[in-house]
């Protein structure tokens, strides 16, 4: 385990915030003869240190996976599996298979397949809640198409939320990746969908909650 480059500068702005808090709530509090309410605010100090801290950690995994198989470029839960029309890249029909990840899940974003990055493009949009149907084409957004050896490609687009406010990533076309590789990070609650060939075998359901390289989303 540890933690995000992203999460940084947050954790120290947060550690300051909340040291500064602590330090104010001691005087006001504690030395006036206010400890109930002092060690109460100092649990919830305790506990915000916390979430922030975790919501930057990346776990050590090692992707297991075979060459065709679609590894998950995210923890979350499946919201969506269904075919439609991609309308950015393709242009014809695609299975969509979404992903959605709360603030307590990992936000790091991993490469599904190995490949030559083709298509990086970053979109400004809106912040619509992340289960939103419309999130995937208005919000803010950057799309990522990876070919695989074979000829096939893959698209998978991470998409900003109604609490998420910056989507940051690391690829550029021409790259060569490896499966499994981080490709980015998303701050505070987002979604990533991936567009397969509709020849593609998927291998979970909605509902299904799913592990960043470690869950099979499907194969080529």
């Amino acid at each position: 385990m540890k933690l995000h480059r992203e999460g940084y500068l947050i954790i120290l702005i947060g550690v300051l915030i909340l040291g500064a808090i602590h330090v104010g709530n001691y005087f006001l509090l504690q030395a006036t003869g206010w400890d109930w309410l002092y060690y109460l605010l100092t649990l919830g100090e305790v506990v915000m240190l916390y979430l922030i801290v975790q919501f930057f950690r990346v776990p050590n995994r090692t992707v297991n996976a075979e060459d065709l198989d679609i590894v998950c470029p995210a923890d979350g839960k499946v919201v969506v599996i269904e075919e439609v029309e991609e309308t950015e890249y393709f242009k014809d029909k695609r299975i969509q298979v979404s992903i959605f990840m709360s603030p307590l899940n990992v936000h790091a974003n991993w490469n599904p397949i190995k490949g030559i990055v083709k298509y990086v493009k970053y979109h400004p949009g809106l912040f619509l809640v992340a289960w939103h149907p419309k999130s995937s084409t208005d919000n803010e957004r950057s799309t990522f198409v990876v070919q695989h050896e074979n000829g096939k490609e893959v698209l998978f687009r991470q998409i900003a939320g109604a609490v998420a406010r910056r989507i940051c990533y690391y690829a550029k076309e021409g790259d060569k990746v490896d499966q499994g590789t981080e490709f980015g990070f998303i701050k505070f609650g987002s979604r990533i969908d991936l567009f397969l060939p509709l020849d593609a075998k998927v291998d979970v359901k909605i509902g299904d909650v799913v592990k960043g390289k470690l869950t099979k989303i499907g194969s080529l």
